[in-house]
């Protein structure tokens, strides 16, 4: 693995992002596996692994989530908190930014009623990411994990990858490849 998955790599690639065209970035919508999954629940609290931009934190969160951000890049971060400032108190106040490093992070146990995922670059094992992951999940809570194993230069989350991880504590609800796409869904059961 190069450097350009890592930390430094991820800085400048936000840096450049952000450089080049902030308002396209502040403009990509919430990844559809989220709108689909959580469209229907409750409001409750999450974990948003891997935050990045913020668009599911602040789509969360607009919906009356309490949302804990996660990634290690401090840019995105702070991009992302700023758009959370802007859409007002009532989504910024909602939101918890964490800098963290997915790849040994722990969420604190059993404390989210949603746990999500998505297109998560991890430099260790992806089968102990997702374990970690879904010990931060409470009973009746989901996992929505999504990656594209495909990735150039990339290790992220395959459908064998999250179906090790999980145990007969968990109901898989969805554990497919959709085109370039592993998509996991599970709840945590009671």
């Amino acid at each position: 693995m190069t450097d350009d998955f890592g930390r430094a790599g991820w800085e400048r690639r936000w840096t450049q992002v952000l450089e080049a065209d902030a308002p396209a970035a502040d403009r990509r919508v919430p990844n559809p596996s989220l709108l689909a999954e959580a469209a229907h629940l409750p409001a409750g609290v999450a974990l948003d692994a891997g935050a990045g931009h913020g668009s599911e934190a602040l789509w969360l969160a607009a919906r009356g989530w309490r949302v804990t951000a996660v990634d290690f890049s401090a840019t995105a971060l702070a991009h992302a908190r700023t758009r959370a400032e802007r859409a007002g108190v009532d989504v910024a106040g909602r939101i918890d930014w964490v800098e963290g490093d997915l790849g040994d992070w722990t969420p604190p146990p059993a404390a989210f009623d949603l746990v999500t995922c998505l297109y998560v670059h991890v430099a260790g094992s992806v089968t102990a990411m997702v374990r970690r992951l879904a010990g931060g999940v409470a009973p009746g809570g989901r996992l929505l994990l999504v990656g594209r194993p495909g990735a150039v230069g990339q290790t992220q989350l395959t459908v064998d990858d999250a179906l090790e991880a999980l145990d007969e504590e968990w109901e898989i609800l969805v554990a497919e490849d959709r085109g370039a796409d592993a998509v996991v869904r599970a709840r945590r059961r009671l």
